[in-house]
């Protein structure tokens, strides 16, 4: 029995937040100021209430300051490097190697330490900086944005690792409407790659064009950068008890394993553990479903003791 757990036992794999293609700008963008207007240090600078003006700030800023908060990874990371700026990530090199193994780290780390930039003043000193690899390097992290952190690419990787290339219906089961970064940007690149092949139950509203304008300023960040990116599709959502049951999907995935399971006794009995997949979004934290089979994990700290052998 003993040895028959330790086969079962297998490390989760490494997911991060993703933005929607639809949010990266064609090029970088001319540049006005040093440094993005919004500090994570300095709540006072969250001036913005809605998506254009935030993004068009980033967009005329060289760099933008963001930094671990309750996880190392960040929404944040992900809007400075879309709008063609480049994050000043506080701590960058501390940050664990198995967490954001998409971010391109050593281009960031180099452009932060170009000559005559200043984090603490928020200031570059332009007759020592160099402004020709500034404008490389940026263009360099944007084509890496486009190529590793959409949403779209981070389903196809999610798809990849499973091994799954069936051409039948994926269910995603959501549990909690509320928003949730990993979950939202995940199921907007599966509904991207799949179509109306993914069977999104239950419905997010707040994903979806057909969610009011006026609301979303009510939703956490003010759904800046994942709400009403979704059209509407023809999808059928209902019995979804009975079309487990008679195995109507190929691939079943969890939105989050920490907001809702909805059906995982069926689930779990009907279908074959490499058809079910686990997302972990949270926040630092011991996750106990730490050894789950297919599961993927946003942030590994507090986790590395649960590893195999120990």
């Amino acid at each position: 029995m003993f040895l028959l757990c330790c086969m079962l036992a297998v490390m989760p794999f490494p997911i991060q937040f993703s933005i929607p293609e639809s949010k990266v700008v064609p090029c970088v963008p001319d540049k006005e100021q040093a440094f993005a207007t919004v500090n994570p240090y300095d709540r006072s600078t969250y001036i913005y209430d809605n998506e254009k003006d935030y993004y068009e700030d980033y967009q005329r800023s060289y760099y933008a300051i963001t930094c671990k908060k309750a996880g190392w990874d960040c929404m944040r990371h992900y809007e400075i490097l879309a709008n063609g700026a480049i994050p000043y990530f506080v701590d960058l090199d501390k940050a664990p190697d198995d967490t954001m193994v998409f971010l391109p780290r050593e281009l960031i780390l180099e452009a932060m330490h170009l000559e005559g930039v200043d984090r603490e003043t928020m200031t570059i000193d332009f007759e020592r900086f160099d402004k020709a690899r500034y404008f490389e390097i940026a263009e360099e992290l944007l084509e890496h944005t486009r190529r590793y952190l959409t949403t779209r690419k981070m389903a196809e990787y999610v798809l990849e690792r499973v091994n799954y290339t069936g051409n039948g219906k994926v269910l995603y089961i959501s549990g909690c409407l509320w928003p949730d970064y990993m979950r939202c940007t995940l199921l907007i690149g599966l509904r991207e790659v799949l179509g109306n092949r993914l069977i999104d139950y239950p419905q997010v509203p707040h994903l979806y064009t057909s969610y009011p304008q006026e609301a979303i300023k009510g939703l956490y960040g003010k759904g800046i950068s994942y709400s009403r990116v979704l059209e509407n599709l023809p999808i059928n959502r209902d019995n979804i008890e009975q079309r487990i049951r008679d195995k109507e999907f190929d691939l079943i995935v969890y939105g989050s394993v920490h907001r809702g399971l909805g059906y995982h006794d069926l689930v779990k009995e009907l279908y074959h553990p490499d058809q079910i997949v686990y997302i972990c979004g949270e926040d630092i934290h011991g996750c106990d479903y730490y050894h789950h089979h297919n599961l993927f994990l946003r942030e590994f700290d507090w986790n590395r003791e649960k590893s195999l052998g120990n």
